[in-house]
């Protein structure tokens, strides 16, 4: 690819890490050398990870980077510290300039929560290999981040059953 593209999937509807799943395995199936990050997520427990592993993707899930909505007594000050350390693993592999396509599954909460400034996640996003395509997942993108992507999904949540009080099933929701 010439150039790399911005994707980002959010909103409040279902979807965003599936979309992501899906497009890591498109771009896989078509020879692109494809990276796929979580943050937000326990090491493990996701099985997508564990089957993006089978078809070669490389994966990661920064699961010191925890949810502050799950995790409320964690300390910001310790969790931007890991998110600073994630950001800087994987500069680490955009200077290797190995990979076609990035996926950061859950970064946009990074910015949502005020964990990682706007300011910040713009940074490290314009500092990509120019031909590295990356994709975006989260709810709460912002406009200044929506002006930056070039494609840009919205999940509408028009019904969900967590409203009529039915937990989330493994394999559907989690």
């Amino acid at each position: 690819m010439k150039k790399g593209l911005v994707h980002i999937y959010t909103g409040e509807g279902k979807g965003k890490t599936t979309a992501a799943v899906g497009l890591a395995v498109r771009a896989k199936s078509r020879g692109l050398n494809t990276f796929f990050a979580q943050f937000f997520k326990e090491k493990n427990i996701g099985g997508e990870t564990l089957l993006l592993n089978t078809l070669d993707i490389t994966t990661v899930v920064f699961d010191q980077v925890k949810s502050p909505f799950f995790h409320p007594s964690l300390d910001q000050a310790t969790l931007r510290n890991e998110i600073k350390k994630a950001l800087s693993s994987l500069t680490i592999i955009f200077r290797e300039n190995k990979f076609d396509v990035m996926i950061l599954d859950e970064f946009i909460c990074l910015i949502s929560t005020g964990l990682l400034s706007e300011k910040e996640a713009l940074a490290f996003l314009k500092s990509r290999p120019k031909n590295l395509e990356i994709v975006l997942t989260g709810r709460g993108a912002s406009p200044k981040l929506m002006n930056y992507a070039d494609y840009i999904t919205y999940m509408q949540k028009i019904k969900h059953p967590k409203d009529e009080g039915i937990t989330a099933r493994k394999g559907i929701e989690i």
